[in-house]
């Protein structure tokens, strides 16, 4: 979905969100009260200057308008592959990035992330994945790594991975299994009018404010021993099997 399409179903009220090279910046009205948003479009992979960009909005959300909500929106192919980034350090500004979006969530700001489009990688770990809560539409395309490139780094065959991901969501693409592993608190169909401006609010109002995704994973049937095995590490017990 073009990101001026989204934003007219997402805010009926008004914004005033610009693009700068494939950065999505401003503010909107979410049943009369102001909501920041930043975000990317265009398929845009995650450099540096992006990083940058999305990390100084939310510390400038931070620092002037205390407690406000900040949606993100996420549009990105993961971060870029360059020799400059790498050069330079994109996994610190990829840190840094996610640091921000901690501190806003510490200080008080509801964070929420929409996948409306792409989600890969680095470049969705550290914006989306990482607020208060996330969603996707039922088209977005989401994934960490591809199958093709698991099966090169890890060894196995590609066919073999496959067969894997038919049963097993921490294998396969798609927003329905990252719902499944508790990383999408939900998918907003958006089919009605006025639905996903409705979700948002919904979503506004009841973001947790702990971590609840180990949580949700289990209960999904996503991920059964990420929360058992993150207990058994703060408290020093063991995992009893399932």
């Amino acid at each position: 979905m073009d990101w001026h399409q989204l934003a007219t179903q997402l805010f009926p009220e008004g914004q005033d969100i610009v693009e700068h090279e494939h950065f999505l910046s401003g503010s909107a009205q979410v049943e009369g009260k102001t909501v920041d948003v930043i975000g990317t479009t265009g398929h845009v992979p995650i450099g540096i200057e992006i990083a940058l960009s999305q990390a100084r909005a939310i510390l400038r959300t931070v620092q002037e308008h205390p407690g406000r909500p900040i949606l993100i929106l996420v549009d990105t192919v993961g971060q870029r592959l360059r020799h400059r980034d790498e050069m330079l350090g994109i996994n610190s500004y990829m840190a840094h990035l996610g640091k921000c979006v901690d501190l806003a969530r510490r200080k008080g700001h509801t964070v929420v992330g929409l996948v409306y489009d792409q989600a890969l990688s680095g470049g969705f770990i550290t914006s989306g994945l990482i607020a208060s809560s996330c969603y996707a539409l039922p088209q977005a395309t989401i994934r960490v790594m591809g199958l093709p490139a698991m099966a090169r780094i890890t060894k196995v065959p590609e066919e073999r991975l496959t067969e894997l991901a038919r049963d097993n969501p921490v294998f396969a693409p798609g927003p329905e299994n990252y719902l499944r592993m508790g990383g999408l608190h939900g998918i907003w169909q958006g089919e009605q009018e006025g639905s996903l401006a409705a979700e948002l609010s919904r979503a506004l109002a009841d973001s947790p404010v702990e971590d609840v995704r180990m949580a949700l994973g289990r209960e999904r049937g996503g991920r059964q021993l990420a929360q058992p095995v993150a207990e058994a590490v703060r408290t020093g017990s063991h995992v009893r099997p399932a």
